[in-house]
């Protein structure tokens, strides 16, 4: 007897059609299949058995019709991601065609977290150049909040930097590189620069640049300053912006949490300044996070490879 998994597969390997996918996903993300016909230029009652198709195909139902719309179930929210990754698996390969056509030596797009900006990947992207000098790198900055969703969807290739937690565990391949801190940071001019044995009543009077709300080690600062008496800053600023967090501690007497590393370069040259202050939280483990169902590229095999290499050097 033909099992069900069986069945289905068979089904779906000689009736579906990207242009289903494609339907699929834009019907997720309008959550009306009125929208996603107009994007995709069909009728709308050709995009209704479009869906009813699949629904048929998968047996499953996919969406649940509401007076404003649809909303993907459960089974519709897995085969809009699978379907995400497969047309991402796609471009990708269109893209890595050509690139070697237009004599490139492969791709990667990799999602770059603060921890790992300032010598790490730079280092590794430059070895990977010196190799293959036509290799088309893309690097994206962003939050764990944001980059996982896209290293599960295959718009990116790997996320390098504090590894996530288990709320993006799922479906994501992780690899240490090595365990990172945090420390306080300053402008060079900054009250408590050259002041030895901090306590945090020290610290309290200034300004902070914080990382956003959406970050794990925001939530580690708020579980802090919340056991403080339920300290909150007299000013702050939300920002993983490197640049801009250079600038503003140059200009005004902040304190901004970095991982040790991001900072070393503009502490040996007097930009920056390291407040002699143990935080006392963030500590956490730096590394590579790939989509565990995605096949990596040569060109992004050989960055992972000197990404360790890199890692080695500055152990």
């Amino acid at each position: 007897m033909v099992s069900r998994h069986t069945r289905i597969v068979e089904k779906v390997q000689t009736r579906l059609k990207f242009r289903q996918l494609r339907l699929l996903v834009a019907v997720g993300q309008h959550q009306n299949i009125q929208g996603a016909a107009r994007e995709l230029n069909v009728s709308q009652p050709a995009a209704t058995k479009m869906i009813k198709d699949l629904e048929l195909d998968f047996e499953v139902q996919l969406f649940d019709r509401t007076n404003r719309g649809v909303i993907p179930t459960a089974y519709g929210e897995a085969l809009i991601r699978q379907g995400q990754l497969i047309l991402a698996q796609v471009s990708n390969a269109a893209q890595e065609l050509d690139d070697l056509n237009d004599g490139s030596s492969g791709r990667v797009v990799i999602g770059s977290l603060l921890a790992a900006s300032s010598g790490l990947l730079p280092q590794a992207i430059d070895q990977l150049m010196q190799e293959r000098p036509h290799v088309a790198v893309k690097v994206v900055e962003g939050t764990n909040d944001a980059l996982m969703p896209a290293l599960r969807r295959g718009a990116i290739d790997m996320v390098v930097g504090r590894l996530p937690t288990h709320r993006h565990r799922d479906e994501i391949a992780q690899s240490k590189l090595f365990d990172e801190t945090i420390v306080a940071v300053t402008g060079p001019d900054h009250p408590l620069v050259g002041q030895t044995g901090l306590s945090f009543e020290d610290l309290k009077p200034f300004g902070w640049i914080l990382p956003p709300p959406e970050t794990s080690l925001r939530r580690q600062v708020d579980m802090f300053f919340g056991g403080q008496g339920m300290y909150a800053p007299a000013s702050h600023v939300d920002s993983v912006s490197f640049l801009t967090n250079r600038s503003l501690l140059q200009r005004r007497s902040l304190i901004c949490l970095m991982p040790r590393h991001v900072p070393e370069q503009d502490i040996a040259w007097g930009s920056l300044s390291r407040l002699d202050w143990q935080v006392p939280f963030g500590a956490g483990p730096v590394g590579i996070s790939l989509n565990a169902k995605a096949r990596l590229s040569p060109a992004a095999k050989a960055l992972i490879g000197y990404l360790e290499q890199a890692t080695a050097e500055q152990s």
